[in-house]
């Protein structure tokens, strides 16, 4: 078999090739620039930073509205069977902090 190409077509398709690799190795430049690989890391950290920071806030709203729907009732009232007792373990707890802190000064 015989290659029916001329001359003038192998050259052509020479200097075809040597363009697409030209183009290839500038992409391929780009993409291995520091810069580039920073920037895409940042990029990256970023994305990450933000699903996470939207995953918080939505897990934060809802505890936050499932301990609201425990210490008010559908109209927005308190609950007072719930809410005093929660009161009264928080000032115990405030005035055993606060007499343990006495004792260790004294």
């Amino acid at each position: 078999m015989s290659d029916a190409r001329t001359p003038a077509q192998i050259e052509a398709d020479i200097v075809r090739r040597r363009e697409q690799l030209a183009v290839t190795l500038d992409e391929i430049g780009i993409r291995m620039h520091p810069k580039t690989i920073i920037g895409d890391a940042k990029a990256k950290v970023a994305a990450q930073v933000d699903q996470t920071a939207g995953r918080a806030f939505v897990a934060v709203n809802r505890l936050v509205s499932d301990v609201k729907a425990r210490f008010t009732s559908e109209d927005g009232a308190p609950r007072l069977e719930r809410v005093v007792p929660v009161a009264l373990v928080a000032v115990a707890v405030v005035g055993l902090i606060a007499a343990s802190s006495r004792r260790g000064k004294g």
